[in-house]
């Protein structure tokens, strides 16, 4: 377990849709977090892809280009600079789903995916995605981390699941 563990949040701003530019823009950050000693940057939700990304991710080019470039990024962590907390929209048994991925040691070590979608207001995400089951923790440099993702920490269920299977720390992306 490391002694400590610095983290640098990226709160950037994005364009729907402009999955190479966001990509961009994001390594440029990981870059500035490598200077500053940083062990993990975390982006926001949907940040690959930009958020609200809308009916957009019915657009099975879209989801290619997603998984590609996201990949793409993995690959960067293998330099031993920081990790990536990217949210994403993801694809499993056929459904897509609004998630996390932890880039590190150049792979997708881990995804975790959104539990709870909100269908209020401008949120039309049970629309669009199919709830994750309850995450489990992520192990990162010996931590157990909890990635609830937006709405999943407003509700007790999530969190209460994550603390079950042992988080020591949440770590909440969120978009809006």
């Amino acid at each position: 377990m490391a002694d400590s563990l610095s983290i640098t949040l990226a709160q950037l701003n994005q364009s729907v849709g402009d999955i190479p530019g966001n990509a961009a823009a994001m390594l440029a950050a990981r870059d500035r977090a490598r200077e500053q000693g940083a062990d993990l940057i975390v982006f926001p939700e949907m940040h690959l892809i930009g958020y609200p990304p809308e009916d957009l991710v019915l657009k099975p080019a879209l989801i290619e280009r997603a998984a590609a470039e996201l990949d793409r990024l993995a690959a960067q962590t293998g330099d031993g600079g920081p990790a990536m907390l990217v949210g994403s929209v993801f694809v499993r048994d056929g459904n897509l789903h609004n998630g996390v991925a932890l880039l590190d040691q150049g792979k997708v070590a881990a995804v975790r995916l959104k539990h709870e979608l909100p269908n209020y207001g401008t949120f039309d995400e049970m629309r669009l995605f199919q709830p994750g089951p309850l995450p489990e923790p992520v192990v990162f440099k010996g931590v157990m981390i909890g990635l609830p993702i937006c709405e999943d920490i407003w509700h007790p269920d999530v969190c209460r699941h994550l603390a079950d299977f042992g988080a020591e720390l949440f770590i909440c992306i969120n978009g809006s």
